[in-house]
Order: structure tokens, then sequence, then C-alpha cells
């Protein structure tokens, strides 16, 4: 493929939002439980003060400079821990539960007093948080299944109640059901959280979320897909791509004609099995990776600015309002 051919960037300007009633109600729940809670693993704007660990799970799916690049990023610029695992192997899940267990508190009443860590489990959907937790009950307490796990983002809906998995100390985690932001501003990076699974295909278009996907393989130069898929050359333009694929997995329609649909769900399917190879579509470049943190910290101290300076108004108000009370209850006297 000659390069000049190649798109220098994607253009997409749908605005996409998917905050169902199951994800507002669950951030509810999350929010009332974090006070029982010691550490948090995964998500920051809930986390508040609590004890942070970000878990990246998937990793076998990443690029493999990946793990490597952003560690070393979270560290420097936030001072953060970062643990990268495959839940479905158990990869790095003891060093989870190390981690864990060096948090433990002593808890319970007078009598009986134990070294207990209680854990919350929170994130986008589909990240395989019930996973996580089923693999860290298997090597923790040696049993199976707790959690219900699936590729359909939103399997978990409710907010559960504890799962043991350490004994000695007792380690406790929470489920919770994958909660979006409301709301992503920018329809690209829309994109690219639909590409790995966390928003319905329906809401973005399985064929923009397709094209995508060969947007990226292109920008890698990674044309294995010609192989793959049987097509004759590489190619940008999605149109040519998606009735090729069709014609790979022999998708017809009545009639004869492509099912172009059903091509763009197999190729999505495909690459979120790791089929294409192993890919992180963010920009993971030392200086990127700086610029995102650094912007990311000084967002976070400006919110916590913000909410000091609202409490302080909050409570001038109410002052304001007790000083109008009084006053009143004086000139009631007079």
């Amino acid at each position: 493929m000659n390069p000049l051919n190649v798109r220098r960037a994607f253009v997409y300007d749908k605005i996409i939002n998917w905050f169902p009633g199951h994800m507002a109600k669950g951030l509810r729940l999350i929010t009332e439980k974090l006070n029982a809670v010691q550490v948090v693993i995964e998500f920051e704007p809930i986390a508040q003060k609590k004890d942070r660990l970000i878990v990246y799970n998937k990793s076998d799916l990443a690029h493999p400079d990946t793990e490597a690049a952003i560690t070393k990023a979270f560290k420097e610029y936030k001072g953060q821990d970062v643990v990268f695992t495959n839940a479905n192997d158990d990869v790095n899940v003891k060093g989870i539960i190390k981690y864990l267990a060096k948090k433990a508190k002593v808890c319970g009443t007078a009598s009986e007093k134990e070294l207990t860590t209680m854990v919350m489990v929170v994130g986008m959907p589909n990240v395989g948080k019930s996973s996580l937790i089923n693999s860290l009950r298997r090597i923790g307490v040696k049993k199976g299944k707790a959690a219900p796990t699936g590729a359909i983002p939103g399997i978990t809906r409710t907010v559960a109640g504890t799962i043991k998995v350490l004994e000695s100390p007792k380690v406790y985690l929470i489920d919770t059901p994958g909660v979006m932001i409301p709301h992503i501003p920018d329809p690209v990076s829309a994109i690219k959280v639909a590409l790995t699974g966390a928003i319905s295909d329906h809401l973005s278009d399985e064929e923009v979320i397709a094209d995508y996907l060969l947007f990226q393989l292109n920008q890698a130069q990674d044309y294995s897909y010609v192989k793959l898929y049987n097509v004759k050359e590489p190619t940008d333009d999605i149109k040519v791509f998606l009735p090729q694929v069709a014609k790979y997995i022999g998708s017809l329609k009545k009639g004869g004609e492509y099912n172009l649909p059903a091509a763009a769900q197999f190729l999505v399917k495909q690459y979120r099995l790791g089929k294409l190879g192993r890919f992180t579509l963010d920009d993971i470049r030392p200086e990127a990776l700086e610029e995102f943190l650094t912007k990311e910290v000084e967002e976070t101290a400006s919110r916590r600015q913000q909410k000091k300076a609202d409490k302080i108004e909050e409570r001038k108000i109410k002052r304001q309002i007790q000083q109008r009370k009084w006053e009143e209850r004086e000139r009631a006297k007079l």
C-alpha cells in the first residue's frame, strides 16, 4: 500500500452516551458502600482518598510495550501502583493478593478482633472485573466461580455482597456493575471504548467500529488482515474491505448480497479475541503519557479546589440563612 493513501486521522463526530439506569443506581450504591472499604481497585473518580490499585486486565491483548511504559509513567507522575494481569490465566494475581493482604487492618468487636481488608472492585463494563474476582478467589481460597462473567457489557448490574478471597488475613471483595462516565466528549475516544467492548456495539454502529479498527491496523502498518481474510490487497476503504470479509466468512443476505453488518461484527470480535494481534489503541509514547497524566493530576487538583470552594460557599450561605432567621426571631420579640 502506498502510505500516502492511508488516512491521517479518523473522522467521526457522533457523540455516544451510554449511562443506563442500572449504572446510575450502581454508582449511588458504590458511593454509599465506600465508607466500609479500605482499598479500591481501578476507578479513580470513585476512589476519593481510599488506597487505590489500578489493574489493567486482559493484558495479553495489549501491545507488548504497554505494561512497561504505563507502569513507569504512573509511578513517575502519580506515584500510583499499577498491575497488569490476565485474570483468565491468573497472571500476576498472587501479587494483587499480597498487596491487599498488606492493607489489612484490625476490625471486629473487642472480643473478636481480626486483620481484615475490605476491597471494592470498580471500573468500566466488560474489562473483566468479575473474572478478576473469580481469579483472586481461585488463587486465594482455592474455591470456584463467585461472580458471573460474560462478553456482553453490563453482566453485573447491582453491587453484590462480600466475597472472601483470602483467609488470613481475611480479604473480602465487593463486586460492582460496570460504570461508564455519563458523557464522553470526544467521539473518537468513544469509538475506542466501543471497540474494546465497553459500550454496546449497536450504539456506535458495528461498521463504524470496524472502520476504526481498519484505520488502526493501517496506522500500525499491520497488513496481516490480507492473509487472514483472503483480501486481495491492503486497503483503507471499509467499503472495499467489508465485502471481502463477508465473502471470506460466507455471510450473504437474501439475493446473494454481502452481509456487511455481519462481516463488521465478525471483524470486531476477532480483534477482541486477539486474533488480529496485540494492540493498544492509546498513544503510549513517553511524551504522550506525560502529557496525559500531568493534565489528569492538574484537573484532579482543580476539581478538589472547586469542591473546597463550593463547600466554603455552602457554609457561608448557611450562616447567612441562620443569621437572617436569628434576626427575624429577635424582631418578633419586639
